[in-house]
């Protein structure tokens, strides 16, 4: 099975804190974006004609700022163009600031049947903060359209002044309001953004207080029912992302649209990150493919080993081998007697112990030889 990404790159306002490919002030190009989108799946069809697609994920940006009709169309030209699994799971993100009954109305329509939330606090100063143009209260009239239905919330630690309180109340907002997944994440600094100033002033707090933060939320969010999977990622049982899944798996995907990254055929490309190149290519007839390479055997290793590492399933020595005809731990000698006291066994599965999951980074990267 694989995955289909589409980058819907516009928003209302930009965060203080975002550093993906969105355009704050070029929302009367979404038509003529969307027109190429359906195109450039057009340019794709014939090469994946034999490939089954089991997830459907639209990101960015804002997706849900565009008209729905969008991705209606975005869907219906998926539906035709490619082949679906049995039960897809179909995902769209969305700012609680930007939702309505005919968006989601429309969604469901057409097809949609998870839902991504960017709440990341319930503290509207912090929301104001980050750039939001959402409140607490949004959050709560979108839960509130999505009642019953598969729906995920994102929350964001790391913030100005945060406390453990922020971060109880945060979570308890998430989960009474239905929320099936939780995705709780640090938030990165990005050299170019408005808040990397605040970082650069000391105004956020430092590693170790994020740490902290994140034991605090990961183990109020077990009481509640919601299973860590992934580092950031925690689900009641049966609701886990089977798109991130599917990346974290090592497992193909397909992107759409500006900026979009893929993996297929043992190959990554990405697309430009110009919206004026993107639709002149479409409109010429050629893929906006800027980067393309093969992935060699030591990186692929790699990526396995990474990625699997990240995960509560951990890297199976079975599967590894499956992949490659060889033995991890042999494979990555050095790197496994450095990193060893941070890892657990379980017949053949290794995983990063709880308590060093939050620096898994520094530990993963003792992997890359």
């Amino acid at each position: 099975m694989a995955g289909i990404y589409i980058h819907i790159p516009f928003c209302k306002h930009k965060c203080t804190y975002c550093d993906f490919t969105s355009f704050p002030n070029r929302i009367q190009f979404a038509e003529a974006y969307m027109a190429c989108v359906y195109k450039e799946m057009d340019l794709r069809a014939k090469e994946l004609q034999d490939k089954v697609f089991d997830t459907v994920y639209f990101g960015g940006g804002t997706p849900s700022v565009i008209d729905p009709d969008y991705i209606y169309g975005a869907m219906k030209k998926i539906k035709n163009s490619f082949r679906l699994g049995k039960n897809p799971e179909i995902t769209i993100e969305l700012n609680p600031g930007t939702v309505s009954e005919k968006k989601i109305a429309t969604y469901k329509r057409a097809g949609i049947n998870r839902f991504s939330i960017g709440l990341q606090t319930a503290i509207d100063s912090q929301l104001e903060n980050l750039g939001r143009i959402h409140t607490a209260r949004d959050y709560l009239y979108c839960t509130s359209l999505l009642k019953g239905e598969n729906f995920s919330t994102d929350i964001m630690l790391g913030l100005k002044g945060q406390t453990n309180e922020d971060v109880r109340k945060t979570a308890e907002l998430a989960a009474g309001s239905g929320a099936k997944h939780i995705s709780m994440y640090a938030l990165t600094p990005e050299d170019g953004t408005p808040v990397y100033t605040d970082y650069l002033n000391g105004e956020l707090p430092d590693g170790d207080e994020v740490a902290a933060l994140y034991d605090y939320g990961r183990t109020l969010l077990k009481e509640k029912g919601y299973e860590r999977y992934e580092v950031s990622n925690f689900a009641r049982k049966g609701y886990e992302s089977r798109h991130n899944l599917n990346y974290w798996r090592r497992g193909e995907y397909i992107g759409f649209g500006i900026s979009a990254s893929s993996f297929m055929n043992g190959r990554r490309f990405t697309n430009t990150l110009d919206l004026d190149e993107y639709i002149k290519c479409i409109l010429s007839g050629f893929l906006p493919v800027i980067d393309s390479a093969p992935v060699e055997e030591g990186d692929a290793k790699f990526e396995f080993v990474m990625l699997a590492l990240r995960t509560a399933e951990g890297l199976s020595a079975k599967a590894y081998r499956a992949s490659f005809g060889s033995d991890w731990k042999k494979d990555f000698k050095s790197a496994y007697a450095r990193t060893a006291h941070y890892l657990e066994e379980e017949g053949d599965v290794t995983r990063i112990r709880d308590e060093y999951l939050f620096v898994q980074n520094s530990i993963l990267s003792e992997y890359a030889e």
